[in-house]
């Protein structure tokens, strides 16, 4: 990192390579199809490699490049008109190339994980951005409120009110989709051991 930040080409390149692909799936799953996506990650690097020198370690680098990856996102989908892609980002890390460990699933387990993985896509795009964005950087990236707050410049408390109005929208839409239940039945309070 320090490398990086006195101008060592190399150094960056390692950086680079570090958080590519982690880069790459938040935009595309922001952005909704591959190009866009890798337009959007091409201009957050190029953004690093032009801010780095004065990059004052406040929030952690990984924060600051998801604050960057998300605004050329967003500067994105404004420019071109595109908040929502008939495209459709994908939430299978494993579609990415994403290095992420998974036990192998029997057929149908496969086929009902590609369902729902559909679904949940499709809801996603029908979310309004800044939903989109909070539910995409805290169950996809597993960032805290405060570094989603830190990445995206808003309050905590903000984040909180956007992911639980996100997650009852997208809830909504799964709901009415017809292919989701409300959710497993509350049990009684005699099968709690409460009498």
């Amino acid at each position: 990192m320090e490398s990086a930040r006195q101008g060592d080409q190399a150094a960056f390149e390692q950086l680079v390579r570090a958080y590519e692909k982690r880069v790459f799936a938040l935009a595309l799953r922001m952005c909704g199809n591959p190009e866009d996506a890798a337009e959007a990650a091409q201009e957050a690097f190029l953004a690093v490699w032009q801010g780095l020198r004065s990059f004052r370690g406040e929030a952690s680098f990984s924060t600051w490049l998801y604050r960057l990856a998300s605004n050329a996102c967003v500067d994105l989908l404004r420019r071109e008109g595109r908040h929502r892609s008939a495209a459709g980002p994908s939430l299978d890390d494993e579609k990415l190339n994403l290095d992420t460990a998974d036990p192998a699933p029997t057929p149908q387990e496969a086929a009902e994980r590609t369902e729902v993985r559909e679904q949940i896509e499709t809801g996603l795009r029908q979310l309004p951005l800044e939903y989109r964005q909070v539910l995409i950087l805290r169950e996809m990236h597993q960032l805290s409120y405060e570094e989603i707050g830190q990445t995206l410049c808003l309050d905590e408390g903000t984040v909180k009110s956007r992911i639980s109005r996100g997650r009852k929208r997208l809830r909504k839409f799964l709901l009415e989709s017809g292919n989701f239940s409300g959710g497993p039945p509350s049990k009684r309070p005699e099968e709690e051991g409460c009498k």
